[in-house]
């Protein structure tokens, strides 16, 4: 059984909004997305502490993009809004047991899920 399950994701149109869901089967500390294009290295998404709920975004995202924490169900979320082109990517998963790290959180990662394909067209 995997550790990160992840769902959601798909095709859209620039401007909308899609939602990408990833249940995680033990408790981490830190939790994320990260994406990735084929070709290109791996972009931290954002990032939210499971004790604290503070949150961590790539300035590409902010305003854009939300995280956020379901204890009860161990679901991370990603909703993303307002989406562009260049959002297009492979979504995955992510996790850590230790805390988000402030300045080096986009690349703590130790535990990823399969990856999920968010396609935006213009």
């Amino acid at each position: 059984q995997a550790n990160l399950v992840e769902s959601g994701g798909g095709s859209v149109q620039a401007g909308g909004s899609l939602r990408v869901s990833c249940v995680h089967r033990w408790n981490y500390d830190c939790l994320g997305w990260v994406r990735q294009v084929a070709g290109k290295e791996r972009e931290g998404v954002a990032a939210i502490a499971t004790v604290g709920g503070d949150q961590y975004y790539a300035d590409s995202v902010k305003g854009r993009f939300a995280i956020s924490h379901d204890k009860n169900e161990n679901t991370v979320y990603l909703q993303m809004d307002n989406l562009k082109p260049e959002d297009t990517a492979m979504y995955y998963c992510a996790a850590d047991h230790f805390r988000c790290f402030a300045r080096n959180w986009q690349t703590q990662f130790e535990v990823w899920g399969q990856g999920i394909q968010v396609n935006v067209s213009s």
